[in-house]
C-alpha cells in the first residue's frame, strides 16, 4: 500500500446547485475515510466566499487560487509541484467517496508494482445504485466508448478489472507515473482525460485497473465532469469531438499525421451530413469548431506526441485487445435500439380503412371530368402559361440573374418559379404537360393529402375519408381549378401535408425538416399567408416552450429555410421601397371573378367562397345565389361545436387556424399590389380561405369524433354525410364546369398556347434566351410594350419584382423610348439600338375584339412605321400579330457582371444549402422511426371516437 496519498481537490462553481453544498459533502467524505489521505491540496477556480471559507477550514496543506475558467487538467498541473506522497488522488468538488474507497484503491496499487492507475466505480450522487461510469475504451476510430454507464448496479461488472482507461474522477495514480506521464493533457478540452492517461500508461508498459469495490458518488457538475443537460449539449459535443480529433493526431504514426490533418475538413463535411441525417443538428457547429481548433493547434499536438514518445516502451499492439471491435459496437447499438415496450402508435390503415378507395374514387371522378385535357399539349387560360421545352433553360428561370421579361431586369426569381420548375422537371420531355397532368390528378391528390392530414386529428377511418372528401370539395380549390390558378391549386395540395408534418414537428427532427420544406413551398405559392404563418408559428413556439419543454429548436427551424430562400426577394423589394409587394401572388397577375370588398363579398368569403360567383351557381342559375353560402353551415356548426367536446384543446387550436386564414382572406380582399398592363390586380383571397378550410374541416372532424357518444354513434356517419351532401351541392357547378361548353364561360381553361410568341420566333429562340422580342400593343390607355427573351413568355419566368413596380426604372424609360421611336415615322432609325440590346424581333400584337377606330388607326400607323425601317424585314402576319425580324448583327444579351455573378453564387449556394440541410433532416432513420412508433399518430388526446 502506498505510504502516503496526496489528494488534489479541484473546485469550480458549475451547474445550478451551489458548489459549496457538494464541496461540503466531499470534504466530509474525505474526513470519514478509513484510510485518511496524508495530504490535501485544494485548487479553487473562481471560488466564491462560501467555497473559500470551506477550503480554509478543511485542513488542506495548501489552497491554490486560479481563474474561473481553469480546466481540470491545468488545475491539477498547478498542484503537481506540491505533491509529497507516493500516489495522487484526483478529486473534484462533486466526488464523494465511500469510507472504504481509498483503502481499496490503495490496496489495488499494492498488489502489483506494474499497476499505476486504479479507478473506482462512479455512482450517482442521489442514487448510489446507478452506475455513472466504470471503465472507458475506444473504437477503431478513436471514439470514446463507456463500458458501463447508466445501468442499475447489481454487481454485474464487479469482475471487470483490466481496461484501457477510466473516468478521471476518483483515479488513484502512482506519483512516479503521474510525473513521468506528464499529468493530464490540457489540449483535450476536458473530455477523455482519464482515457488518454490510461493509453499513455499502457504504452509505457504499465497497467490500468478498475476497482469496482471502491465507489465514488458524483453529481456531474464539477470541473472534471462533462457538461450535463440538453442546454449544454453543444458544449459537450465540442469537448468530445475536440478530444477525439486531438487524440487522433497524437496517436497516429508519424507518416500519417499529415494525412489525418488533411482529412479533417472533408471529414467535418461528411459528419455534418451524418449529423443532419441522424437528426442531431446541434452537433454541426461543435463539429466545425472542434475541427478548426485542432487544425490550427499544431503545438499542442506536438507536445502530446512528445509525451507519448518519452514514455513509450511497448507498441500499439498491446492496446488493440482492449479496444472495442466493430462487432462489439454493433451488439451495443442493437442492445440500445431494443424496445421492450409495445409501440404506442396504431396502424395507419390507409388501405384497409378505405383511404385508398377514396383516392381511387376521386381519380375516377377526375378522369370523367378532366380527362379531355390530356389531349392538350399545354394548359392555357387564366394565370396559366407554357413552360420552356429545354430543362436547362427551365432551371435558369428559377435562378437569380437576368430575368426573361423586361429589357435588362436582373434580380431574384420568385420561389414559386422553383416550384414550377420542379414540377416541370417531372416531365423532362415535355415540361408543359406536367400541369395538364396536375389538373387531372388534382382531385385525387387533394383527397390523399386531406386523408393524411386527418390522421393527425382522428383514428376513425370513416372520419378520415370525410375529411379527405371535404378538403377536395373546398370551394376555393375548385374555383382555382376553374379559373386556371396554378399557385392556388398547388397551395391547396400542399397545405394538408404541411399540417401533417408541422403538427408533430416538435417531436422529432424528421417532421420538422419536412415541414420546413413544405412551408417554403406553401409561402412560395401564397406569400400573403406569411403574416398568418408567423402568428401561428409564434403561438406554437410559446405552447411548445411552456407545455412540452422540448422541441423548441425544431419549431424555430420551421421558418429558417423560408427566411433564407425569400431573403433575396425581401432585400430587393425593401431596398426598392415596396415592402408590401412581398405579399403579391406569384405567377401571371390575373384578375378573375374575385370576391369584392363590399358586405356581400365579405359574406361570401366568410362562407368559404373566394369569387363573386359562389360555387359557379351564378353562371347556371338565373336568380339570387346568396343561399349557396348557407350550404357550408353544417360544416361550420360542427366546427364550432368541437370546442364543447372533451378534445376542446385540439379543437381550439384548429379554430385558431381557421380564424387566421379567414382574417388573411378578409385583409387581402380588394388589396392590389401587382399590376398587369398598368391595371391593378387584387390579391387572391382564396389562399387565406384554403388555410381557414383546413382548420374548419379539422374542427368538424373533432366534433364528430369526440362529440358523439358511443350509444348514438349512428349520428357520426349521418352528420358526416349531411355535411358532405350540402357541400357537394354548393360546389356542383364548379366541379362540373369543365364538362360544359366553351361558350358557357364556366371555365377559362384552354388548349394552349404552346408559345406566347409566333411560331417563327419560338423556333428561333428555342435553346437560348439571349435573343429577345419586343412586343408592341397599342391600346386605349397607351402603348403597352415589353421584351420577351427566348421562345415564349413562361410561367416560371414571371416575376413579382417586375409586376409590382410602381415607378419606372431607367430600363423602363429606355424601353418606352425605343417603342416610341419604332412607331414614329419621323424618328431616327432605332433598329441598331434594338440589335445592340439583343432584340432580334419586333411583334405588333393582334388587335383585341371590339377595338375602336382610333386604336385601329394607331395600330396601322405603327405597322406602317415598322415597314419603313430598312433594317426590319417583315416576316408577315401570324396568329400573335405582325412580325418583323431585325436584319443586322444582333449583339447577344449582355451577361451579368462580376458583382452580379457573385450575388448569384451567394443566393444559389445559400438556397441549395438550406434546402439540403432540410432534406437531410427530413430523411427518416431507424432511430427516428423508433421514436415515431412510441408516439401517437394524432395530436392531442383521443376520446370518444371510434377506431
Amino acid at each position: 500500500m502506498p505510504a502516503r496519498v496526496h489528494a488534489i481537490l479541484v473546485v469550480r462553481p458549475e451547474g445550478r446547485t451551489p458548489a459549496a453544498n457538494h464541496l461540503q459533502r466531499t470534504l466530509a467524505a474525505l474526513a470519514a475515510q478509513t484510510r485518511p489521505v496524508d495530504a490535501l491540496t485544494i485548487v479553487l477556480c473562481g471560488a466564491d466566499p462560501a467555497l473559500t471559507q470551506l477550503a480554509a477550514s478543511s485542513g488542506a496543506e495548501g489552497v491554490i487560487t486560479a481563474p474561473a475558467g481553469t480546466p481540470f487538467a491545468v488545475a491539477t498541473a498547478l498542484a503537481t509541484p506540491r505533491l509529497t506522497g507516493d500516489a495522487v488522488w484526483l478529486l473534484a468538488q462533486d466526488t464523494a467517496p465511500d469510507p472504504d474507497a481509498l483503502v481499496r484503491l490503495a490496496g489495488a496499487l499494492e498488489l502489483s508494482s506494474s499497476l499505476v492507475i486504479a479507478a473506482p466505480k462512479l455512482v450517482s450522487w442521489d442514487d448510489r445504485d446507478e452506475i455513472v461510469s466504470l471503465g472507458v475504451s475506444m473504437n477503431r476510430y478513436g471514439g470514446t466508448v463507456e463500458l458501463a454507464k447508466g445501468e442499475l448496479d447489481q454487481g454485474q461488472h464487479d469482475g471487470d478489472a483490466d481496461v484501457l482507461g477510466a473516468d478521471v474522477r476518483g483515479m488513484l495514480v502512482r506519483r512516479e507515473a503521474w510525473t513521468a506521464l506528464g499529468g493530464l493533457d490540457p489540449a483535450l478540452g476536458g473530455a477523455d482525460e482519464g482515457l488518454d492517461l490510461g493509453v499513455r500508461a499502457r504504452l509505457a508498459g504499465d497497467l490500468v485497473s478498475l476497482v469496482p469495490a471502491a465507489r465514488v458518488a458524483v453529481a456531474g457538475d464539477g470541473v472534471a465532469a462533462m457538461a450535463r443537460g440538453r442546454r449544454r449539449a453543444r458544449r459537450r459535443a465540442f469537448a468530445t469531438r475536440t478530444a477525439q480529433l486531438h487524440r487522433r493526431l497524437a496517436y497516429a504514426p508519424s507518416a500519417t499525421v499529415l494525412l489525418h490533418w488533411l482529412s479533417f475538413l472533408p471529414l467535418a463535411l461528411w459528419r455534418t451530413v451524418m449529423h443532419l441525417v441522424t437528426k442531431m443538428p446541434y452537433r454541426v457547429l461543435p463539429e466545425w469548431g472542434a475541427t478548426l481548433l485542432v487544425l490550427f493547434r499544431p503545438a499542442a499536438v506536438a507536445r502530446a506526441r512528445r509525451r507519448i514518445r518519452t514514455v513509450r516502451r511497448v507498441g500499439w499492439s498491446r492496446i488493440a485487445p482492449l479496444r472495442i471491435s466493430r462487432s462489439q459496437m454493433r451488439l451495443r447499438l442493437d442492445a440500445d435500439g431494443t424496445d421492450p415496450d409495445a409501440p404506442v402508435r396504431s396502424e395507419l390503415r390507409f388501405f384497409v380503412g378505405g383511404g385508398a378507395w377514396a383516392v381511387l374514387g376521386a381519380l375516377a371522378v377526375s378522369a370523367a371530368l378532366f380527362a379531355p385535357l390530356l389531349a392538350w399539349p399545354v394548359l392555357g387560360g387564366g394565370a396559366l402559361l407554357p413552360l420552356r421545352a429545354d430543362i436547362a433553360q427551365l432551371w435558369q428561370d428559377a435562378a437569380w440573374g437576368a430575368r426573361p421579361l423586361g429589357l435588362d431586369a436582373v434580380g431574384p426569381a420568385d420561389p414559386f418559379s422553383a416550384l414550377v420548375v420542379l414540377l416541370g422537371t417531372l416531365s423532362p420531355g415535355d415540361p408543359s404537360r406536367a400541369f395538364v397532368v396536375l389538373w387531372v390528378l388534382a382531385l385525387p391528390l387533394a383527397v390523399l393529402g386531406g386523408w393524411f392530414a386527418a390522421a393527425r386529428v382522428t383514428e376513425s377511418s370513416l372520419l378520415r375519408i370525410f375529411a379527405a372528401l371535404a378538403w377536395a370539395l373546398a370551394p376555393t380549390f375548385l374555383a382555382a381549378l376553374v379559373e386556371g390558378r396554378p399557385a392556388a391549386v398547388l397551395l391547396h395540395l400542399l397545405l394538408p401535408w404541411l399540417f401533417f408534418a408541422a403538427s408533430v414537428a416538435h417531436r422529432s427532427w424528421a417532421p420538422a425538416g419536412a415541414a420546413s420544406l413544405l412551408l417554403v413551398a406553401v409561402l412560395a405559392c401564397a406569400p400573403s399567408l406569411a403574416p398568418a404563418v408567423v402568428v401561428l408559428w409564434s403561438a406554437a413556439l410559446i405552447v411548445v416552450a411552456l407545455v412540452a419543454g422540448r422541441g423548441v429548436a425544431r419549431v424555430v427551424w420551421l421558418l429558417v429555410p423560408s427566411a433564407v430562400i425569400f431573403a433575396p426577394l425581401v432585400w430587393t423589394q425593401v431596398r426598392r421601397g415596396t415592402p408590401w409587394a412581398l405579399l403579391a401572388d406569384p405567377g401571371v397577375p390575373y384578375a378573375g371573378a374575385e370576391a369584392t370588398a363590399d358586405p356581400l363579398g365579405r359574406a361570401l368569403l366568410a362562407a368559404g367562397f373566394p369569387t363573386s360567383d359562389p360555387g359557379g351557381w351564378a353562371s347556371v342559375f338565373d336568380g339570387p345565389v346568396w343561399w349557396v353560402g348557407l350550404l357550408v353551415a353544417p360544416l361550420a356548426v360542427l366546427a364550432l361545436l368541437a370546442v364543447l367536446t372533451p378534445r376542446w384543446v385540439t379543437a381550439s387550436a384548429l379554430i385558431v387556424i381557421a380564424v387566421a386564414g379567414l382574417a388573411t382572406a378578409f385583409a387581402a380582399v380588394g388589396v392590389a399590389v401587382s399590376f398587369r398592363d398598368a391595371i391593378a390586380v387584387p390579391l387572391w383571397a382564396g389562399s387565406g380561405l384554403s388555410l381557414a378550410w383546413i382548420g374548419l374541416v379539422g374542427a368538424s372532424v373533432v366534433a364528430l369524433d369526440a362529440g358523439v357518444v358511443e350509444r348514438v354513434r349512428i349520428l357520426r356517419p349521418l352528420g358526416a354525410l349531411a355535411a358532405l351532401a350540402a357541400l357537394l351541392v354548393a360546389v356542383a357547378p364548379a366541379l362540373t364546369a369543365q364538362t360544359a361548353s366553351v361558350e358557357s364561360g364556366r371555365s377559362v381553361l384552354t388548349n394552349g398556347p404552346v408559345s406566347t410568341l409566333p411560331a417563327f420566333v419560338a423556333a428561333e429562340g428555342r435553346g437560348s434566351t439571349d435573343i429577345g422580342t419586343i412586343v408592341l400593343d397599342p391600346r386605349a390607355d397607351g402603348m403597352r410594350v415589353d421584351v420577351v427573351w427566348g421562345d415564349s413568355s413562361t410561367l416560371s419566368g414571371q416575376s413579382t419584382v417586375q409586376a409590382t413596380r410602381t415607378a419606372a426604372s431607367p430600363a423602363d424609360e429606355e424601353l418606352a423610348t425605343l417603342a416610341a421611336d419604332l412607331v414614329t415615322p419621323s424618328a431616327d432609325d432605332v433598329v441598331s439600338r434594338l440589335a445592340d440590346r439583343g432584340i432580334g424581333f419586333v411583334l405588333l400584337a393582334s388587335a383585341p375584339a371590339g377595338e375602336d377606330d382610333v386604336i385601329r388607326g394607331a395600330r396601322l400607323g405603327a405597322a406602317t412605321s415598322l415597314d419603313q425601317r430598312d433594317l426590319l424585314d417583315p416576316v408577315g402576319a401570324t396568329s400573335r400579330g405582325d412580325l418583323w425580324r431585325v436584319n443586322t448583327t444582333i449583339v447577344p444579351r449582355a451577361p451579368i457582371d462580376d458583382h452580379q455573378r457573385g450575388l448569384q453564387r451567394l443566393v444559389t449556394f445559400a438556397s441549395l444549402g438550406v434546402v439540403l440541410i432540410a432534406l437531410l433532416l427530413a430523411v427518416p432513420t431507424a432511430a427516428s422511426r423508433r421514436v415515431a412508433r412510441r408516439t401517437p399518430r394524432t395530436v392531442g388526446p383521443i376520446s370518444g371516437g371510434s377506431r
